[in-house]
């Protein structure tokens, strides 16, 4: 049998996915195992999933594949892995998780975080970074386990991301790609590699440097599949596992976003807009340029934090019968929302969504709220969703023109993937709000295509990432501006979305004050 497939495996935040493509980028076969719950919240903003839940799905994905009987696992002739990001896993010297998995989305803080003294200390309170520092390591998972669970920190010997414990599982191998390092750790983003010892960040999150995994750049090889894994995922012992990347730098590359002109419009769980770059830039200051799946370059990123999950809140809350006759159809939900609101104009006649339902560090910054205002007696739900997919593109055209401040150079071909690009509806209003062409991925699964890429370089099947993109990543649908409601969109995006956030942010800052409050006296 001759091994002229890649095995993509991508774990997301609402499923695992098994892809097979071959050399030409065409999914050969796939299998898809939703979660029957994302996370757990045992208290208010935590979210929590146990680690091994993550491997048993991953081993149920591959064996539902293997069973379909469209590609045999002898056919492969390498994998490689792509996760959701900054998902922390904590285990003991055997690599058995000691507690649950501390999901992307968690939002708890550190109440005490060390001090950074000495001559760093007095340098971060000169530029002006110590606030800045301080919040960062409040939302470090290593400051918060130091001090709420310090018995079991006491037993900790290795921390990893979701991406290094499931190649752990899969290799035995204590190693992770560069690319997937995306998180609260102490990490040299510039250099892309561990920090040298005397760096404030080992300070600032002081885990030991032993407890984290060796790096390896994508593309390369990180390992190959013991028998352990052999016999769970049904792959044949000793294929080859390369070092692939997080799931937005590998979307990025599954669409051939390679240059600073073209740009990726992720609309997945959290909505992301990227460009790879060839040198280090902070699309915002102090966050960091993350590695891109391309070895040495860098992805600028801008993000809302919970971008398309507001299709599935708005789902929930507001279209159950939506849900039900769709799925007499046999059709998702939103293809019946979609034809909804064909008929609304850019708009929504004056309803208008500001997306930062749950606030990011650095953009939209912590006292971020939701907002929706404009409402009047002609609306109806419709144009509720119709606002929020407005209010999504707003949200990625404000992203697309701070990283062309930052960069110097005109976006001027735009990408787009995830779950959103399947709706025409929002591939359409993407097009109008931005007013340039969009390009929806011609593969569904683009963070798995990326990573199928970079392991078709590791498994010889290409000598390059270009070559390989050449050869793997095509474009999809273009969808074209229509320039009535091009004008439309950006009157309403410069002279009213533009403002909204500091406009309202006083009143964000005013509702944290007295929701906290309320909730000390509730807890009392």
């Amino acid at each position: 049998m001759i091994r002229d497939k890649v095995l993509a495996i991508d774990v997301g935040t609402q499923s695992v996915r098994a892809l097979v493509f071959d050399g030409k980028g065409t999914l050969v076969d796939s299998v898809q195992v939703t979660y029957s719950e994302p996370y757990h919240s045992p208290h208010p903003e935590w979210a929590e999933q146990d680690a091994d839940y993550y491997w048993e799905q991953l081993v149920m994905a591959c064996g539902r594949l293997w069973s379909n009987g469209r590609v045999t696992s002898s056919e492969i002739a390498a994998l490689a892995l792509t996760t959701q990001r900054a998902t922390v896993v904590i285990t003991d010297e055997e690599g058995k998780p000691l507690r649950p998995a501390i999901v992307w989305l968690d939002q708890r803080t550190a109440d005490s975080v060390p001090r950074i003294g000495g001559l760093w200390g007095r340098l971060l309170r000169l530029s002006g970074m110590h606030a800045t520092v301080r919040a960062l390591q409040a939302h470090a998972e290593v400051n918060w386990l130091r001090e709420h669970e310090p018995d079991l920190w006491k037993r900790a010997r290795h921390f990893l991301f979701l991406s290094g414990y499931l190649t752990h599982k899969l290799t035995g191998e204590y190693k992770d790609s560069v690319a997937s390092q995306v998180g609260y750790i102490p990490f040299d983003y510039r250099a892309q590699r561990w920090p040298r010892a005397s760096h404030w960040m080992w300070r600032a999150i002081p885990v030991d440097r032993a407890w984290l995994p060796n790096l390896v750049s994508p593309g390369e090889m990180i390992g190959a599949i013991t028998e352990a894994a052999a016999q769970k995922t049904g792959l044949p012992r000793s294929v080859p596992m390369i070092a692939a990347a997080s799931d937005k730098a590998c979307e990025t590359l599954a669409v051939g976003c390679t240059k600073l002109h073209q740009g990726c419009i992720g609309y997945g769980t959290t909505a992301t807009i990227n460009v790879n770059s060839l040198r280090y830039r902070e699309p915002i200051f102090l966050q960091p340029a993350y590695p891109s799946a391309i070895a040495g370059q860098y992805n600028l990123e801008i993000q809302v934090f919970r971008g398309f999950w507001l299709v599935s809140w708005f789902k929930a809350q507001f279209a159950k019968d939506d849900i039900r006759a769709a799925a007499e159809l046999g059709a998702p939900a939103e293809r019946l929302l979609d034809k909804q609101i064909v008929d609304i104009p850019a708009g929504s006649l004056g309803l208008m969504m500001q997306p930062f339902w749950t606030p990011g560090v650095r953009y939209p910054g912590i006292e971020g709220r939701g907002a929706m205002i404009g409402f009047s007696d002609a609306h109806t739900k419709a144009h509720v969703y119709k606002a929020i997919l407005e209010g999504l593109a707003y949200s990625m055209r404000a992203g697309k023109e701070r990283i062309e401040r930052k960069t110097g150079a005109s976006l001027t071909e735009m990408y787009v993937c995830g779950g959103g690009s399947q709706s025409d509806q929002m591939m359409q209003i993407t097009a109008d709000v931005l007013g340039i062409a969009v390009v929806r991925s011609a593969v569904h699964e683009a963070s798995g295509l990326g990573a199928a890429i970079l392991a078709s370089i590791g498994a010889g099947l290409h000598p390059d990432v270009a070559t390989a993109v050449r050869a793997m990543a095509r474009p999809g649908t273009a969808f074209l501006p229509d320039p009535d409601r091009a004008r439309m969109y950006d009157s309403l995006y410069r002279q009213i979305y533009s403002r909204m956030y500091g406009r309202l942010r006083p009143l964000y800052r005013s509702l944290r004050t007295i929701s906290r409050a309320s909730a000390s006296d509730h807890e009392r």
